[in-house]
Order: C-alpha cells, then structure tokens, then sequence
C-alpha cells in the first residue's frame, strides 16, 4: 500500500511523532492510521522505559486550587531540563496530574513510599475481613493480595486511573509525555489540601 503524505499528516497531528516515525508506523500497519497510532504509542512506551534512570534536575511546582476555593493541591513535577519544563505539553502534564489529585485523593506517589506499618495495618483489615465473612484460611492470603493491588490503585497517585481516562494509568500518562517530550519526567511529591465540612 502506497503511504500518502496526506496519511502521514493526520498520523503526526494524531500523535506527535516526526515524519519518519510516522512513515514505519504506517507502513508497519499497511495505512491502518489507529493501528499506526497504538504502534507509536507501544514504541513511545519502551523509549520511556530507558529514560527512566536519567537525572531529573529542573521542573516546576504546580499549584491548583479547584472552584470553591476548598480543596487545593501544590505538585513538584521533576524533568531533565528547564527547556522541557516550560513546554506547553510539561505544563499541561502538571495541570492534568495536579486537578488528578484534587479529585482523586491519593495518599502517596508511589507504592515504594507506603510505609511498611501502612502496608500491615492493610493487611490485617484484608484478613479479619475475610475471617469474619468465613473464608477459609487456605484462600485468606489470597484474598489480601487482591485486595492490596485494589489498595495500591486507590492509594498510590502512579497506580490511579487518570480522571479524564481511566483507561490509562497516570504512570502511563507520564510515560507517553516522557516519550513525547524525550525527557525523564517524575512526580517529586505533592500535597493536597482540602477544607472539611
């Protein structure tokens, strides 16, 4: 099948990728332009993947404050250059993750920074759970680490499904920004406030 600079246009205003990125991915795919952006998307993934080690030395605090004025969130997003961290396509990335977290509620970043007395506490609820609704104790352990991975998707900002596509993780969103961007880009911290009723 022929390639058309026509296709390899909409494919580039699709996916953002260059020109000769978007000739293979369509000739990969024989002019199927949603297979070709799924192919860029999977390369996008990988390239991100060993980006992952590189030093993140600029970025930017974010801050976002939602309508009412009573839940707010400040978010150190990390990058590798002050370049990338004035993009547009950075700043974007900090609104999104931080209106993610005003609506969302994680409690940690990451599942590396729960705390082991965290995880226990967890655990035993997950197991006097299960007891007390008579499982047997062959199936228990099973049951707390289905319940853990429930645990570290709603606790963990990475393992959360991103509000305006749960389909994606926001791990996955930043790793499409990373190959986007071509920098490493990671979430440093954040803090989220809100006033209770």
């Amino acid at each position: 099948m022929e390639i058309t600079a026509v296709m390899v246009k909409e494919l580039r205003q699709k996916s953002g990728a260059g020109i000769m990125e978007c000739k293979q991915a369509l000739k990969e795919t024989e002019g199927d332009l949603e297979e070709a952006v799924t192919f860029l998307r999977k390369k996008g993934l990988a390239k991100a993947d060993k980006k992952a080690d590189r030093a993140v030395g600029e970025g930017c605090i974010h801050s976002y404050v939602h309508a009412g004025s009573k839940i707010g969130v400040l978010l150190q997003l990390n990058c590798e250059t002050d370049f990338v961290a004035n993009t547009p396509d950075f700043q974007g990335l900090a609104k999104d993750i931080s209106m993610h977290i005003a609506a969302a509620k994680p409690r940690f970043v990451s599942r590396e920074q729960v705390t082991g007395q965290d995880l226990e506490r967890e655990k035993e609820i997950y197991a006097h759970q299960a007891r007390e609704s008579g499982k047997p104790e062959n199936i228990i352990e099973k049951i707390v680490i289905g319940k853990m991975e429930k645990f570290y998707e709603e606790a963990c900002l990475l393992d959360q499904g991103f509000i305006k596509n749960p389909d994606i993780s926001i791990q996955n969103l930043i790793k499409e920004h990373i190959a986007k961007l071509g920098e490493n880009i990671v979430v440093g911290n954040f803090t989220r406030y809100e006033i209770e009723k």
